[in-house]
């Protein structure tokens, strides 16, 4: 039997395995950094088109900015024979046919989200989602032709021309009567433009606010249920305060689509300033200008000079109503997101 003497060193453990690592590739020490640098380069140039914009349209109208001021956005009168131009009556047809359009389009497109994420069927849903998607293709001349062959007759006959006959008899009817109805019922008109653009920007809104409605948690909808909630309880006091903000900027996405849009209205709001001092009427049946319309239809026959400047000053000026409207709608996002939160 063999022993291990008493004072001999306890055999050393082998040593550990030293880790050797592999040498860090060329994609591992710069892939990311490349990437973020692109990604950067990509989110600055969208920066830099709107400010490239911005100054393209600032120095083609800036002999009109120079000559006519702030009152070029508050006056009336445009006189191509005297050189003088005001778009005051533009910039409020610009709104009042958008507020139109949302007036009829936004009841209508939150209904229509409704129905196809919480009522509809599987078997109607897929193809009335397709169907609205498809709409939304279809090229703004095609639905100016289609409003003057058969939404203008349709719409002077059984809308424009009862009314216009109509004889209030209250003050109150009459007054409004006056105020809104008033004017030759011929067709083209604010009423036909408002219609045209909210049959357009009714497809942006269902689409974006039916998504909007299907990323809402389910379990939402089953706490609800479970509490012993209705579906029109559910729907109205869970779904749409959870997807508020995301309601809100479909509206405002509408709302930056009836302002652009230029040759649907063209070929509908009449083109010609209301027979009112100001060019200003909140007549439906009075035709109008948006600033769009007015651009397609003075652009193509302009003269070289203050005329093409005071012209270049109508697109600047469209564009900054397009900045702050795309920014209010970026702070009401907010601001709802924030209460939906629970935020102060």
């Amino acid at each position: 039997m063999t022993t291990t003497p008493i004072n001999a060193p306890a055999a050393s453990p082998a040593s550990p395995k030293k880790l050797v690592f592999p040498k860090a590739s060329f994609s591992i020490l710069y892939g990311d950094r490349i990437y973020a640098a692109i990604t950067f380069l990509a989110s600055l140039s969208i920066f830099g088109i709107i400010v490239w914009l911005a100054v393209q349209l600032s120095q083609a109208s800036g002999a009109s900015i120079h000559k006519f001021g702030w009152s070029y956005i508050t006056q009336s009168n445009w006189d191509e024979t005297k050189d003088i131009y005001g778009i005051l009556p533009y910039i409020f047809g610009t709104l009042y046919s958008s507020f139109l359009a949302l007036l009829i389009a936004v009841p209508i497109s939150i209904g229509s989200a409704v129905f196809l994420s919480e009522l509809a069927p599987k078997w109607l849903r897929t193809p009335m989602t397709f169907l609205i998607e498809l709409l939304a293709a279809i090229p703004s001349v095609v639905y100016g032709l289609w409003g003057i062959f058969v939404m203008l007759p349709w719409l002077k006959t059984h809308v424009m021309n009862p009314i216009s006959h109509a004889h209030p008899h209250n003050k109150f009817a009459l007054w409004l009567f006056d105020v809104f109805f008033s004017g030759n019922p011929y067709g083209p008109s604010m009423l036909a433009a408002g219609l045209i653009l909210s049959i357009m920007v009714i497809p942006f809104i269902t689409a974006v606010t039916r998504d909007i409605l299907k990323a809402i948690p389910r379990s939402q909808r089953e706490g609800s249920y479970a509490l012993g909630a209705t579906q029109w309880e559910t729907i109205s006091q869970v779904v749409f305060p959870y997807a508020k903000s995301g309601i809100v900027g479909a509206v405002m996405l509408g709302l930056g689509r009836a302002l652009g849009e230029t040759m649907a209205v063209t070929m509908l709001i009449g083109n010609q300033s209301p027979g009112t001092p100001t060019g200003i009427s909140f007549s439906l049946f009075q035709p109008g200008y948006t600033m769009a319309s007015a651009l397609a239809n003075k652009f193509t026959e302009a003269a070289q000079g203050i005329n093409t400047s005071a012209l270049a000053e109508i697109g600047l000026v469209l564009f900054f109503v397009t900045i702050v409207v795309n920014m209010a709608a970026r702070l009401l996002v907010f601001y709802t997101a924030k209460d939906v939160a629970g935020g102060k």
